[in-house]
């Protein structure tokens, strides 16, 4: 598993977990600043590199390539503002999102998470 960390990003978090966990082939799952990326399978790695070259290729294409470092540690990323820049954007804030624990499935409704949880329970 690798952590991301956003706290410098917070108002494109939604974005990037999306491009990111597509990129990478892996199971996104929220949290307060940052997210987290797993596998499907217990015994496959996820390629740190791909990660990164993900995150930094987001950024890239909002044109924020330049004010952000891409920074890694063991199996944590940290997305770091070289600048002090932070992103403004108008977005749903994090308690406004829920995140399916088996699968990463966000929602913004309670009711349609809990609906797509019992698909992992028949």
């Amino acid at each position: 598993m690798i952590t991301i960390d956003c706290k410098d990003v917070l108002s494109i978090k939604n974005e990037l977990i999306i491009y990111v966990s597509d990129q990478a082939a892996a199971i996104p799952t929220l949290n307060h600043h940052q997210f987290s990326l797993s596998t499907f399978d217990d015994d496959e790695v996820i390629d740190t590199n791909r990660v990164i070259t993900s995150i930094k290729e987001f950024l890239d294409s909002i044109g924020e390539g330049h004010n952000f470092a891409v920074i890694s540690k063991n199996e944590i990323i940290i997305i770091k503002s070289i600048t002090g820049k932070i992103i403004e954007r108008s977005t749903v804030t994090q308690s406004d999102m829920f995140s399916c624990t088996h699968c990463g499935f966000v929602t913004r409704y309670e009711v349609e998470l809990k609906t797509h949880m019992l698909i992992h329970y028949l």
